[in-house]
């Protein structure tokens, strides 16, 4: 099994996602014998913007060009290769951190990832498991606030579009509302995540 892991929260120490991110991690690789993991910081290393770039002749570009084109295709390869993607994703102002939407304009890429038919689209990078490590200040989730949450939604329908129908969100909701909340958010977090094999078995 080859596994995933992108953090995409700037915060370092200090974030309740690469916490519950790398507490998954550890899960799978004690649970699942020989699991390959592939890491990627989208924060301390963050992708720039998506610009059109071209993918043909690749040796004749500049080198700087031909350096984006290249790690472009690695972050590619990366999603295709994996088993398991599992994802730190902070709340930002109602949606993901702009690293991880650069990420995700390099894996959504048509006649790669998806395509359009006579149907309808098509996504292509089916078979996968996607789980979400989301944190939040305040409580979105059955509340009259789920209407501003545009970031689990916006997950939701981009992996769908690309074909993965496994995929589940671990939430941590009110940790921007003092040291005791923030304490029990992050304990049901972690209680969740040690169902997280058991449910994909």
């Amino acid at each position: 099994m080859k596994l995933l892991q992108l953090d995409s929260s700037p915060l370092a120490t200090h974030s309740v996602t690469r916490e519950l991110a790398a507490a998954v991690v550890t899960q799978y690789r004690r649970d699942v014998p020989g699991v390959e993991v592939t890491y990627r910081d989208l924060a301390a290393d963050a992708l720039p913007h998506w610009t059109p770039l071209p993918r043909e002749a690749v040796d004749a570009l500049a080198p700087e060009i031909r350096a984006e084109v290249e790690r472009n295709e690695a972050v590619m390869q990366e999603f295709l290769a994996a088993d398991v993607i599992v994802i730190g994703a902070p709340m930002y102002n109602f949606g993901i951190p702009s690293q991880l939407k650069a990420w995700v304009d390099r894996i959504a890429v048509a006649g790669r990832t998806f395509r359009y038919t006579a149907q309808g689209p098509e996504g292509l990078a089916g078979g996968k498991r996607v789980v979400v490590l989301s944190g939040r200040g305040g409580f979105y989730a059955d509340t009259p606030l789920q209407g501003a949450d545009f970031q689990e939604a916006y997950l939701r329908q981009v992996f769908a579009f690309l074909g993965v129908s496994d995929i589940e969100f671990i939430r941590a909701e009110g940790i921007g509302m003092g040291a005791e909340q923030r304490a029990a958010s992050l304990a049901a977090a972690h209680a969740r995540i040690e169902g997280v094999l058991a449910k994909a078995a």
